[in-house]
């Protein structure tokens, strides 16, 4: 089958009407989490000025997410991706209405956040493995790399904008006593976000799924990892992203900060320029990646590994940085390279994943890369306990570059090609 070229791959996306739903309606909920993400640490704080208490309530957030996103990813394929996304958004709906309604009314408390929180975060287990299974059953499998492209592009750029337009409103009318404030508004507006996009969701035409007995959650989450440990490509790029998500993303969330506050002048406001520029290349790669996914090399394994050893080449340089400048410099093709490849690494495991598993599959990819995160970071903060700034981001060059080296001479990944389905 012949690749459409990119003005055609273009029309044909935006003339799809389903993918047009789904944009629609994913752009508006993704900017309604922006306002939660905002509002919510502001909330607690309000209530609570212990920084203990912000990090138990977050941690609610992500923890059920981490335990619970396997068995989302059983019942996605049991019920189908869209029945279920559907149905988390309308929960999400009554959840954020609620917390609107209570702080509007002064009759939020703690505890009363913190089990709204839970609840919120058990339901992130389900939508995003439904979120990332949808696209292969509404758009043809030419598509998914473009449509990909465009939607992570968006989310990306909302990730920009969002924070901006939560932050005006939640300042515009806070009140200290709680009512009718900038705060009920956001979880307020993030509630109709959900609605609106439950709609725009059910007018989405998906694939008919394939009958298939029912299966328990645990014989259904056994099978998705029995398949994808015998496939050796899929388990050796999924060892890999575990292994590069391990080195990359200690540093980003923890020595960045502390490179900031100890060396650069500006401190918070240099440290948000320079995650803006890495979130700026982050957007402009991912377009590229959609909209031109003919500029690749001739592998997609070859593409991955080459791009991390640019960026284990940037990380060996950064610990050297002396301005913030210097460091959004850096940061910003970073971040392109890194939303190029991430848009074709998704592309590639929805068409590779036979549609009946793509569900547990995709959320098993999630769970070592989000599951990693927190560990990564404990382990880059007792690292620098030993290690200044500039030795722990050589070492994690150096270890990157390992892990690259690795990969390329003793796995199949330099092998994978993107046509591979």
């Amino acid at each position: 089958m012949s690749t459409p070229t990119a003005p055609d791959a273009r029309r044909a996306l935006f003339a799809n009407t389903n993918f047009r739903w789904l944009l629609g309606g994913g752009l508006l909920s993704m900017l309604g989490d922006q306002f939660t993400l905002l509002a919510l640490p502001w909330l607690v704080l309000t209530l609570s000025k212990d920084p203990l208490v912000l990090g138990t309530v977050l941690a609610l957030g992500s923890l059920p997410r981490a335990i619970f996103i396997l068995v989302g990813g059983a019942l996605v394929d049991r019920y189908s991706p869209k029945r279920v996304l559907w149905l988390t958004k309308w929960i999400n709906t009554a959840l954020l209405g609620l917390l609107a309604a209570l702080v509007a009314g002064g009759h939020i408390t703690l505890p009363g956040v913190y089990a709204l929180t839970l609840a919120i975060g058990l339901a992130t287990a389900f939508s995003y493995p439904a979120g990332s299974a949808i696209l292969p059953q509404t758009v043809p499998a030419a598509l998914i790399q473009p449509a990909n492209g465009v939607l992570m592009g968006a989310r990306q750029l909302v990730l920009l904008l969002g924070p901006v337009l939560a932050g005006l409103l939640v300042t515009s009318g806070s009140d200290p006593a709680l009512g009718r404030t900038g705060l009920a508004w956001a979880f307020g507006f993030d509630a109709f976000s959900f609605a609106v996009s439950a709609w725009t969701l059910s007018r989405v035409q998906a694939a008919p799924a394939e009958a298939k007995p029912a299966q328990p959650v645990l014989g259904a989450i056994a099978e998705a990892l029995r398949a994808c440990w015998q496939d050796r490509e899929l388990r050796a790029l999924f060892l890999y992203f575990a292994a590069i998500a391990f080195f990359v993303g200690g540093p980003i969330q923890v020595a960045l900060p502390v490179l900031a506050s100890e060396r650069l002048a500006g401190g918070a406001a240099a440290l948000g320029f320079m995650l803006a520029a890495h979130g700026l290349g982050a957007l402009a790669g991912m377009a590229v990646s959609g909209l031109k996914p003919h500029w690749r090399l001739s592998t997609l394994g070859g593409t991955v590994l080459l791009i991390d050893s640019v960026a284990g080449g940037v990380f060996l340089v950064f610990g050297h940085v002396h301005a913030a400048w210097q460091g959004a410099l850096l940061l910003l093709p970073l971040g392109a390279l890194g939303g190029f490849v991430q848009v074709a690494v998704f592309s590639w495991l929805q068409r590779r994943i036979p549609p009946a598993m793509l569900g547990r599959s995709m959320a098993l990819f999630m769970f070592i890369v989000m599951g990693l995160a927190p560990l990564a970071s404990a382990a880059a903060g007792a690292a620098l306990r030993v290690l200044d700034v500039s030795r722990l981001f050589t070492a994690s060059a150096l270890c990157l570059l390992a892990v690259v080296a690795v990969g390329a001479v003793l796995t199949p990944i330099r092998g994978i090609r993107y046509a591979q389905a």
